[in-house]
Parts: structure tokens; C-alpha cells; sequence
């Protein structure tokens, strides 16, 4: 019997395994939702599939996504990131991680937690979306436009509301399985 899942997961095995075994499943480890925030915004204007093929490169080349070792890298550590042909080397991006880390570290210290913060936004809850066909899934929210503008007046960068409502699915504050999906049928 054939696995039926969202559309966008069909095109390889890469996008398959990420669909089956992460997205939309609710993240509570910071560590995590620091990865998922920083492939996000290395996302930007790529495809998701562009930054699965390099996920093991990036996590590597970014210490495994520490963060704490990412918010005191030297300009000679963001210029060895540029060079690196396994990442995404854009200069403003690779930047923006370093920036953002340091402001992950700001939000745990003010909240307890990234988790207490980002979940916060719903009710600590995922939001489960009742789309029907794919084209109905949204690229944002009025509630992605609000994270967006809170993390954007928090110093982070690289992360606006299309990139913010990415991460929502990522790390399941939003459910958007279609319901043919066997993960909606899961959950």
C-alpha cells in the first residue's frame, strides 16, 4: 500500500523523511527550535529541498546549531562560513545567524525559555489547519505577521512572515497535513 502524503513531500526522499518524521510535530527543545529557526532563514528565497540537501553541511559548519557558540563566532569564523561551499553563503544570512543567536539567548533570558516564548503565541497549543487541497495552504498568518514583527523588534533578522509561518509548520505550532495525508490521519 502506497504511503499518501502532502504534495510538496513527493518530490525526494530528502523531503519524504523530513515530512514523515519532523514537520509538524511539536518541538519543545530549544536546541531544536534554534535549528529550525536558523534553516529557515537560510531558506529565504530557496527551496526547503535545497536546504535539505545541505542540512548535514550546515550542522557541521554551524557547530550543531549551538547557539551559544554561534552568538560569540569572530569575523574570522563568519569568513570561513563564506567560504564553505556546503552552506548557504550569503553574507547577510550567515550574519543573521550569528545576530540571532545571540538574540535566542536574550528571549531564554527574559522567558525561562525559547519554548515558553515561541509557544506562547498558541496557547501553547498547535494550531491544527483544516485545508483541503494544497493550494489552500497559506505562504502567512495575521499571527505570522505578529511573531515576525515581535522577533524583528527583538533584533532578529531574516525572519518574516512567510519565513516565521515556515517555521510554525516546522516546529508544529501549526498543523498543516492535508487530510488525505497519513499524518493527519495520525494525529
Amino acid at each position: 500500500m502506497k504511503t499518501v502524503r502532502c504534495e510538496w513531500a513527493n518530490t525526494s526522499e530528502l523531503d519524504q523523511t523530513y515530512h514523515d518524521e519532523e514537520w509538524g510535530v511539536p518541538v519543545h527543545d530549544d536546541q531544536k527550535l534554534f535549528e529550525f529557526l536558523l534553516l529557515e532563514s537560510m531558506q529565504a528565497g530557496l527551496s526547503w529541498s535545497t536546504i535539505l540537501k545541505k542540512r548535514a553541511t550546515l550542522t557541521e559548519a554551524f557547530d550543531q546549531f549551538d547557539y551559544k557558540k554561534i552568538a560569540s563566532y569572530t569575523e574570522q569564523k563568519e569568513a570561513a562560513l563564506l567560504q564553505n561551499p556546503g552552506v548557504i553563503r550569503h553574507k547577510l544570512k550567515i550574519a543573521a545567524a550569528i545576530t540571532n543567536a545571540q538574540k535566542f539567548i536574550a528571549v531564554q533570558q527574559e522567558f525561562g525559555s525559547f519554548d515558553q516564548y515561541i509557544w506562547s503565541f498558541v496557547d501553547y497549543q498547535p494550531l491544527v489547519n483544516h485545508w483541503q487541497e494544497a493550494n489552500e495552504v497559506p505562504a502567512s498568518t495575521g499571527l505570522s505577521d505578529r511573531i515576525s514583527k515581535d522577533l524583528k523588534k527583538r533584533g532578529f533578522k531574516f525572519l518574516g512572515t512567510t519565513t516565521v509561518y515556515a517555521f510554525m509548520q516546522a516546529a508544529g505550532l501549526v498543523d498543516d497535513h492535508l487530510p488525505y495525508c497519513f499524518k493527519r490521519a495520525a494525529t
